[in-house]
C-alpha cells in the first residue's frame, strides 16, 4: 500500500471549504457580538451611571453611614450608579440626586421646611428644579429634585431616617 501525497493544487481545493467554513462562522460570531452588544442594554433595563461631583466633605465618616443606606428605589424611582463618593441617584433620567458633605449652610434667608422632623433649606432658583440642603447637620447632606418627576415631599419623608443619622445641632425658627 502507498501513500501519496497532494499535489499543491489538490491542497489549495481542499482548503476552500475549511477557509469558507472558517469565514462563516467569524462572520456568524462577530453578527452574533454585534447584535448582543446592542441589544443587551434595552433588554437589560440598566442605565448608564449618573456623572457626579463628590462635595467637599464626602469622606467625612458621617456620609459613609447615609450612603450605605440609601435605598434601592426613592418615590417609586430606581436607584442608578453614581461615579462620585457619597452621593446617590435615583430615575432615568436622574429626578433625584443626593450629595453629602456640601457646605453646611449658616443662618439664612432661604425657606427652611421640616420634613420627617430634618429641617432643609429649599432653594428655588433653578425650578422646577429644587436643591435641599440639611439645616444644623454637620456634614450637610443636598437633595436636588425634579418636581416635574418626582414630589419633593415624599422623597425628602423617604430619606429623613437615613439623613437623621447625623446628628442636628441647631434648628430652623
Amino acid at each position: 500500500m502507498s501513500l501519496s501525497y497532494p499535489d499543491e493544487s489538490s491542497a489549495a481545493v481542499c482548503d476552500r471549504p475549511v477557509h469558507a467554513l472558517r469565514t462563516r462562522r467569524l462572520r456568524s460570531a462577530a453578527l452574533t457580538a454585534l447584535l448582543v452588544g446592542l441589544t443587551a442594554p434595552l433588554l437589560s433595563g440598566c442605565s448608564g451611571t449618573v456623572s457626579m461631583t463628590a462635595a467637599p466633605d464626602a469622606d467625612d465618616p458621617a456620609c459613609a453611614e447615609i450612603t450605605v443606606r440609601l435605598p434601592e428605589t426613592l418615590s417609586e424611582l430606581p436607584k442608578r450608579k453614581t461615579n462620585a463618593q457619597a452621593t446617590g441617584a435615583w430615575g432615568d433620567p436622574a429626578a433625584v440626586v443626593l450629595r453629602c458633605g456640601v457646605r453646611v449652610p449658616e443662618v439664612s434667608d432661604s425657606t427652611c421646611v421640616t420634613v420627617g422632623d430634618i429641617d432643609w433649606l429649599v432653594d428655588d432658583t433653578d425650578a422646577p428644579t429644587y436643591r435641599f440642603t440639611t439645616y444644623g447637620r454637620t456634614p450637610a447632606t443636598e437633595v436636588l429634585i425634579n418636581s416635574e418627576s418626582a414630589s419633593g415631599n415624599a422623597a425628602l419623608a423617604e430619606l429623613a431616617n437615613i439623613v437623621a443619622r447625623i446628628p442636628a445641632d441647631k434648628r430652623c425658627q
